[in-house]
């Protein structure tokens, strides 16, 4: 029995002027697609210009000169922001950084581990629970906001800390995330190998599949801390007690109060100035496990 020999087959390679033409192609920037990334990032960045020029002006300014001529009062709009009320304002920012940051915290530990259990365990009704998870995805929070109301006012935790607390632990989108994230980058192979060193799922799962999902647990920690920064019905339902608003209740409130006082009209802007630096530098600060994470990803490629 003899083996015979097969010769490779050459592919057809592409030459003259037409190879040339496609690497040419291939150099050049596409400029529509430039061009509409630059008019997105525009109509994304104009606001937040707004707001940096008019948090400058004084309330005769405000409505006086040009929308976005700068002035020099922005330092004193803070100093009478932070003395209104002996400082309530401050005491929304913190309001809001317990709430989004203990909240995002709690919620990315669920998802991971409710993704990691999704991803890499065989259960009955696990395409059931997917199932649902997915059409919770789809149901705004808003419709259930009214709902969780009636259900924390008969514990008793309404008006509290809990009562916006718990409800954002529980992200759909972010167990969505993590069940993706956790099947791509938590090899089977190697769980199989901790479970014969005789690590229990737990251990697994904290030392092992945890520092692999690293960089999907950023992304829903950053989603889940952005959208209960910014979360509005939710506390403004719950909550009727002031020092225990979140940023946004208590500037809406103010603006409310703007109608019959103009001046506060500066304040509202100012602290809405003043609300999206955390969100800019959480960005900032987290985005290196994003560019990690990329560079792992060519070297492995």
């Amino acid at each position: 029995m003899t083996a015979t020999a097969t010769a490779p087959v050459d592919l057809p390679r592409v030459t003259g002027p037409r190879a040339g033409k496609d690497r040419a192609n291939r150099g050049k920037p596409n400029w529509i697609a430039t061009v509409i990334l630059l008019l997105g990032a525009l109509y994304c960045l104009l606001p937040v210009f707004w707001v940096l020029t008019a948090s400058t002006k004084d309330g005769s300014e405000l409505f006086s000169t040009f929308t976005f001529a700068p002035s020099s009062h922005l330092w004193d709009n803070i100093v009478e922001l932070t003395a209104y009320r002996d400082g309530v304002f401050w005491r929304w920012m913190l309001n809001t950084a317990l709430y989004a940051g203990v909240g995002a915290l709690l919620s990315t530990y669920v998802s991971a581990l409710s993704g990691y259990v999704l991803a890499k365990f065989t259960f009955p009704g696990k395409s059931t629970v997917f199932s649902v998870l997915l059409m919770g995805v789809l149901v705004p929070g808003v419709i259930l906001a009214i709902p969780q109301y009636f259900l924390f006012a008969q514990f008793g935790l309404t008006n509290t800390y809990w009562s916006v607390l718990l409800p954002q632990i529980i992200s759909p989108y972010g167990i969505y995330l993590a069940r993706i994230y956790a099947a791509a980058s938590v090899p089977t192979d190697v769980i199989e190998a901790a479970r014969t060193e005789g690590a229990g799922e737990m251990r697994i799962f904290s030392t092992i599949a945890t520092s692999m999902m690293l960089p999907g647990l950023v992304t829903i920690f950053l989603f889940q801390f952005v959208a209960i920064w910014n979360n509005f019905l939710l506390p403004y339902i719950m909550l009727g007690d002031d020092g225990l608003f979140p940023i946004t209740v208590g500037l809406n409130g103010l603006l409310n109060q703007g109608a019959t006082v103009p001046a506060l009209y500066t304040l509202v802007i100012t602290g809405a100035l003043l609300s999206v630096l955390p969100l800019i530098a959480m960005f900032l600060l987290l985005q290196r496990f994003w560019r990690v994470d990329l560079a792992a990803g060519a070297v492995k490629a």
